[in-house]
């Protein structure tokens, strides 16, 4: 690994989305290890400071630890590349693409890469037009309701009955222009990440809660069983890192990402992939990593190394 490629490093972390909490959270300990790394490390919290206003003189590489928009959508990514500094993760289109559920849906289903049906519906719509939507797409309940792009599974809403997923769409649409609709998949919560176009490997996860939101994600009192490796057979287990390695190629994936799926019937259903998944003390891609023998200063300067401009 040539050390001499980067010394100052930017970690740009914080910003405005809903996850900003959490990406301080990576930050923070990214920042950590970099610095156990013997790297010049500076932070940039772009809800304070433009993006244009960073220095591209004292920065050689820019490490991204935002999550959610304008930090894993695309938009960051635009104003790396307009400052030609190199930087971490996906690039402009890739981030868009993962980011916007409608257009990764589109992908994977181009692919023949299995996921949950699910159609859209915009704030325009009438209850009418879900009535017909929900007929022609033969989705029963339970229905999960989200956002088309958020990540860590904010405004996520699992709907039992038809009382319950007006409620949720009511709630919603105060917020967001338009939300998908997808039929609800049981079993096993199954996570793979891919590091540089390997698949290290797949975790399991038993929520306490009813699902994996975001309480599940981040709040150590609604901590999440993880089991690693993934209870699955060689065969399946070897599968899943197969197909999360394809997704990460088909979106045009660099550096890191995670791919969330369901195991359920003997099969794997893709629900989304993450570009800039957490790097907190219980996110799961330094788990995955840690168990392959990688640590996490390890695993954040591979990342690093990764960086680059064009991506």
């Amino acid at each position: 690994m040539n050390k001499n490629r980067f010394k100052k490093v930017l970690v740009v972390l914080g910003g405005t989305s809903g996850e900003r909490e959490v990406s301080l959270a990576s930050g923070r300990a990214c920042i950590k290890a970099l610095k156990k790394k013997k790297y010049i490390v500076s932070k940039f919290d772009p809800k304070f400071k433009n993006f244009n206003l960073i220095d591209k003189k004292k920065v050689d590489v820019i490490f991204n630890a935002l999550h959610g928009k304008n930090g894993e959508d695309g938009i960051a990514q635009s104003y790396f590349e307009y400052l030609k500094i190199p930087y971490t993760h996906s690039g402009v289109i890739s981030s868009f693409n993962a980011m916007n559920k409608i257009i990764s849906k589109k992908i994977f289903v181009d692919n023949n890469i299995l996921t949950p049906k699910y159609f859209t519906l915009h704030k325009n719509e009438s209850k009418k037009d879900l009535q017909s939507h929900l007929l022609k797409k033969k989705i029963n309940f339970p229905i999960v309701v989200k956002p088309i792009n958020e990540g860590s599974s904010l405004g996520v809403k699992i709907s039992k009955n038809l009382k319950d997923l007006n409620n949720s769409i009511k709630t919603l649409f105060k917020k967001y222009d338009q939300l998908m609709f997808e039929k609800y998949i049981g079993g096993q919560e199954i996570q793979v990440a891919v590091i540089n176009k390997t698949a290290l490997g797949a975790i399991e996860l038993i929520p306490k809660r009813f699902f994996y939101d975001y309480k599940a994600k981040y709040t150590k009192s609604a901590k999440t069983k993880h089991i690693m490796p993934a209870r699955l057979q060689k065969s399946n287990y070897k599968k899943v890192l197969k197909i999360a390695k394809k997704a990460h190629m088909v979106l045009g994936c660099k550096g890191v990402s995670r791919a969330d799926f369901k195991f359920y019937n003997n099969k794997f259903y893709l629900l989304e992939i993450n570009t800039q998944p957490g790097m907190t003390n219980l996110s799961l891609v330094p788990e995955i990593a840690s168990y392959k023998g990688i640590n996490f200063s390890n695993l954040v300067e591979m990342m690093l190394q990764d960086a680059s401009i064009n991506r």
